[in-house]
């Protein structure tokens, strides 16, 4: 399963996978009620996209939220950290939130799981 996500030849030479998200990963637990966890082409396809479209930014995308176009990612020069950007938005615009680790994120997307699963 581990050849679903970036290889070496696709990643940055600053980043390598953390621990907590390659156990999660390897889990299958792949859906986080609102958000998905990227893998295969989806995750090659949204890779080169951001690359495309924030050219500026060096970001690794590892989930997605299904409800709008938010994409889960670690970035260069803090690679602990996660930004959640907003796809397709204008440059200087995407920014939507940032959690200091990963750990940090998931809390807070099992959070909103609770909530969008019992939502009506």
């Amino acid at each position: 399963m581990i050849e679903e996500l970036l290889d070496a030849n696709a990643l940055p030479d600053w980043f390598a996978y953390p621990a907590d998200f390659l156990e999660l990963f390897h889990s299958g637990m792949l859906d986080l009620g609102p958000w998905q966890i990227l893998a295969g082409n989806w995750l090659r396809v949204r890779h080169d996209g951001l690359k495309k479209r924030f050219p500026a930014r060096s970001l690794v995308p590892f989930a997605r939220r299904l409800d709008n176009d938010d994409i889960a990612c670690w970035e260069q020069g803090n690679p602990d950290r996660v930004c959640v950007v907003h796809d397709f938005s204008a440059p200087g615009w995407e920014r939507r939130a940032e959690f200091d680790s990963f750990a940090a994120w998931r809390h807070a997307a099992e959070a909103e799981a609770d909530q969008f699963d019992g939502a009506p």
